[in-house]
């Protein structure tokens, strides 16, 4: 369970007290979220090699997809929408989640392969 919390709030795979992240970002203002390259506390370097976080754009789709099953539901479903309107729904709260998704993304593939009971 400490894992899963350090993930939610964006701590560092190693000590899990500095941050991974040091903008949130905001797509309203176009804003991509900003990483920093080293934890603050234990100075563990996030980005282990160029082209690390590649796999995360993979986690990154997985999240999207299953966002955008469960907006097709509670659309169709609950809200009884057309079709037309649930494609609507679904850009926009996929266009709104797209920084969640990025930092989400990339702080399980950290976690995945980087986490605590690694060795640096």
């Amino acid at each position: 369970m400490s894992q899963l919390t350090d993930i939610m709030s964006e701590k560092c795979p190693k000590c899990g007290v500095g941050h991974v992240f040091s903008k949130k970002g905001n797509p309203l203002l176009f804003q991509i979220p900003k990483m920093n390259e080293h934890c603050s506390e234990c100075g563990h370097k996030f980005e282990r090699e160029p082209g690390y976080f590649f796999g995360s754009m993979y986690v990154s789709y997985a999240l999207t997809i299953a966002e955008m099953v469960g907006v097709f539901i509670i659309s169709r479903f609950i809200f009884g929408l057309s079709y037309v309107n649930i494609v609507i729904a679904i850009g926009i709260i996929s266009f709104l989640l797209g920084a969640f998704n990025f930092r989400l993304s990339r702080m399980l593939w950290i976690y995945m392969f980087d986490g605590r009971h690694k060795q640096a």
